[in-house]
Order: structure tokens, then C-alpha cells, then sequence
């Protein structure tokens, strides 16, 4: 079973995702949903989705880049799928459309971080052929004053 994906354009198409990636970034408000999508679109966000029933039901929030580690890369920033619809084959059908997507567009490498607590998650990507290649660390800096 195939589902389309499609790339959010419009204001209604970026509000229709916020359900589904509250419950990955949990942190986000539906007020500064859309404002906030859209400042990252400026910079090359690119915001996928699959559909079913009429709703939203998976999305991935991504970016193209270079650097001197990696080369040219697709780098995903945000993926989930609804809770209550897991395993039904979404969340793999982004994810084949986001590596198809890096390579058509001549990425050297497909990246993304995961939570250290998501091992559901983790056993997705591994199954999906990713290697755990390094730690990422972060500071935040409203705490390091």
C-alpha cells in the first residue's frame, strides 16, 4: 500500500501537521505553530506529509545542506507518525521518500538525531539500514548563564 507523500505549502497545510508533531516536539504551542515552520521554511525547511482518512497522519520536517564532515546531506529534523496509527506503514513510507528524496537531489549522506529514550524508534531506523555514528551534545543556554 502505497500513500502519497507531499511537501506542506500552504499556512492550512503546516497547521493541519501540528497534532501529529506535537507528539514529538511537545514543547510547541498550535499558536506559534505556523509563524514558526515558516521562519524555518526561509531557511530551507522543507515540511513532508502523509495523508490518510483526510488527516495528517505522519510528518518530517527536513533540511539540504553541505558541510565538511558530511558533504552534501539531507538531514531530517523532525519525523513522526500519529501514536494511533504506528505500524501501519507511514512512518516508513516518509522515511523511503525522505532517502529517495536525498538522493535525488545528490546527497552523499541521510542524517538525523533521535532521544536516547526512543528505542521503538531507534529499532525503525535500525531495520531501515542507519548506523548509531556518534553522540550529539547540546547545551542549552538559557541554563548556562
Amino acid at each position: 500500500m502505497t500513500m502519497p507523500v507531499r511537501l506542506a505549502e500552504t499556512d492550512a497545510d503546516i497547521a493541519a501537521c501540528f497534532d501529529v508533531m506535537a507528539q514529538l516536539r511537545t514543547h510547541l504551542s498550535r499558536d506559534e505553530f505556523v509563524p514558526r515552520v515558516r521562519r524555518q521554511m526561509a531557511a530551507g525547511y522543507r515540511l513532508a506529509v502523509v495523508e490518510a482518512d483526510a488527516r495528517v497522519v505522519a510528518a518530517a520536517g527536513y533540511r539540504l545542506g553541505e558541510n565538511l564532515a558530511w558533504g552534501r546531506f539531507l538531514y531530517v529534523d523532525d519525523l513522526v507518525t500519529d501514536q494511533t496509527v504506528r505500524s501501519r506503514g507511514h512512518g516508513q513510507e516518509l522515511f523511503d521518500w525522505l532517502v529517495a528524496a536525498a538522493r535525488a537531489t545528490k546527497c552523499d549522506q541521510f542524517h538525523l538525531d533521535s532521544g536516547v529514550q526512543r528505542f521503538d524508534t531507534h529499532r525503525f531506523y535500525l531495520r531501515n539500514r542507519m548506523r548509531i555514528t556518534s553522540h550529539h551534545f547540546s547545551l542549552s543556554l538559557a541554563d548556562a548563564r
